[in-house]
C-alpha cells in the first residue's frame, strides 16, 4: 500500500503540476450534469450538499458530488488557471477564466426543464452579451477575445440515458439517443455561430458500473466484470453516435477543432481493473447506507444521516453510488491530459497555445 500511496502522489503531481504551454490566458465555458457541476445545484436551487463531500481537498463542501476535486478541476488546474465558478453563484465568483454552466441533474431533455442542455446554452448567451458589455469596466469578467479563443467543453448525456430505462425498454431507449444527439448538435452550432471554434467533447461514462444501478437493478443482465451489459451498451451506442456526430462536424464547421473524448474507456478499465490502479471495492460506494456489496439506498443521500463514509485514505472508486472520488477523477483526468484516448490527439491546452 506504501507503494501505491507514492505512486497516487506521483499522479496528482502530473495532474496538477503540468506546466502550461498558454501564450494566451485560458478561458473556458463547461455545459454539463453533475460529472463537471462545481457548485451550480446549491448556488441555483439552494440544494443541500453537506460534508463529508469536499472533506478530501476542500475540508468543506463545494456543491460538489465528490469527496473532493472533479476531472474539471484536474483539468482547469493542469492550465495552471482557477476552478470554474458556476455561473449562478453570485457571491465571490470570478468570471475572468471562463465560466460553469453545469448543473446536477441535468439533461438534453425536456428541453425546456431548468437545467437542460439547452438553458445552459441560453445563459451563456446572456452571460456573453452581458460580459461585454461591462468587461472593460470589470478584471472578473471576459473580453471579445476570451470568448472567440475560449475552450467549450460538454459532458452530458448520462441523465438522459439513466432516465430512460426507469421507463422504457433497452430497444426504445436506443430510439431515444439520436434526439439526445441532436440536442448536442444544437448547442454546439450555436456557440459556433456566436464565434466559438475549440470545442471538447466527453463521451458518457459506463451507466451499468454505478452502484446505484446495481442496486436499484439486481436482475439485469451482467457482464462479467458484474456490470450491467444493456446499461453499458446504451452508453456505448450512444458513444458510438457521438463520436460520429464529432467527426460529421468537423466536415461542416470551418475553422472549428471539436475533440472527443473517450471516457466511457477511461473509466470502465478503472473499474474493471481496480487493482492496477491501487483501488479497492470498484462496485461498492464510499459514502451511503446500504452495506456490501454496493453500499447505496435511494433513500439515504450521503451528506444526510444515517448515511456514512468510508474511512479518509482507503482507495475507493465510486463516493456516493453515482459520482466518482477525487482519487478516481485524478487518473481519469491523467489518462485524459495523456491525449491517448482522444481524437484528434491534442493537448488539452492547444486553444490557449497559439
Amino acid at each position: 500500500m506504501a507503494v501505491v500511496g507514492v505512486a497516487f502522489v506521483l499522479l496528482l503531481v502530473l495532474v496538477t503540476g503540468v506546466e502550461s504551454r498558454c501564450v494566451k490566458k485560458p478561458v473556458v465555458f463547461n455545459f454539463g450534469d453533475s460529472n463537471s457541476d462545481t457548485g451550480g445545484l446549491v448556488a441555483g436551487l439552494g440544494y443541500p450538499i453537506n460534508l463529508p463531500n469536499g472533506r478530501q481537498f476542500f475540508r468543506r463542501s463545494t456543491g460538489r458530488l465528490s469527496d473532493g476535486r472533479l476531472i474539471i478541476d484536474f483539468l482547469c488546474g493542469s492550465l495552471g488557471m482557477r476552478y470554474l465558478s458556476p455561473y449562478l453563484e453570485a457571491l465571490g465568483s470570478d468570471f475572468s477564466q471562463g465560466a460553469n454552466f453545469a448543473i446536477a441533474g441535468s439533461a438534453t431533455q425536456p428541453k425546456y426543464q431548468p437545467f437542460s442542455l439547452h438553458i445552459q446554452v441560453q445563459q451563456f448567451l446572456r452571460f456573453k452579451a452581458r460580459s461585454l458589455e461591462l468587461a472593460s469596466d470589470s478584471p472578473r469578467l471576459v473580453g471579445a477575445d476570451g470568448f472567440r479563443n475560449a475552450l467549450y467543453m460538454f459532458d452530458i448525456g448520462q441523465n438522459d440515458l439513466s432516465a430512460a430505462f426507469s421507463n422504457m425498454s433497452y430497444q426504445q431507449v436506443l430510439q431515444k439517443i439520436p434526439s439526445v444527439l441532436e440536442e448536442i448538435k444544437a448547442a454546439i452550432m450555436t456557440i459556433y455561430k456566436e464565434g466559438g471554434k475549440n470545442f471538447w467533447i466527453h463521451n458518457t461514462g459506463p451507466l451499468g458500473c454505478l452502484p446505484q444501478k446495481l442496486a436499484m437493478n439486481p436482475k439485469e443482465l451482467k457482464d462479467q466484470h458484474g456490470f450491467i451489459k444493456p446499461y453499458n451498451d446504451a452508453a456505448q451506442a450512444f458513444n458510438a453516435g457521438l463520436h460520429a456526430l464529432c467527426r460529421e462536424l468537423r466536415t461542416q464547421l470551418r475553422n472549428a477543432k471539436i475533440v472527443y473524448v473517450d471516457i466511457y474507456s477511461i473509466k470502465y478499465d478503472l473499474i474493471a481493473n481496480p487493482a492496477k490502479y491501487g483501488f479497492i471495492n470498484p462496485l461498492m460506494a464510499c459514502c451511503g447506507n446500504g452495506g456490501p456489496p454496493y453500499n447505496y439506498n435511494i433513500n439515504v443521500t450521503c451528506g444526510l444521516p444515517p448515511s456514512q463514509s468510508c474511512r479518509m485514505g482507503l482507495r475507493y472508486i465510486n463516493w456516493d453510488g453515482v459520482h466518482y472520488t477525487e482519487a478516481a477523477s485524478a487518473v481519469v483526468a491523467s489518462k485524459i491530459l495523456s491525449t491517448a484516448f482522444s481524437e484528434p490527439r491534442f493537448t488539452f491546452d492547444y486553444f490557449c497555445r497559439s
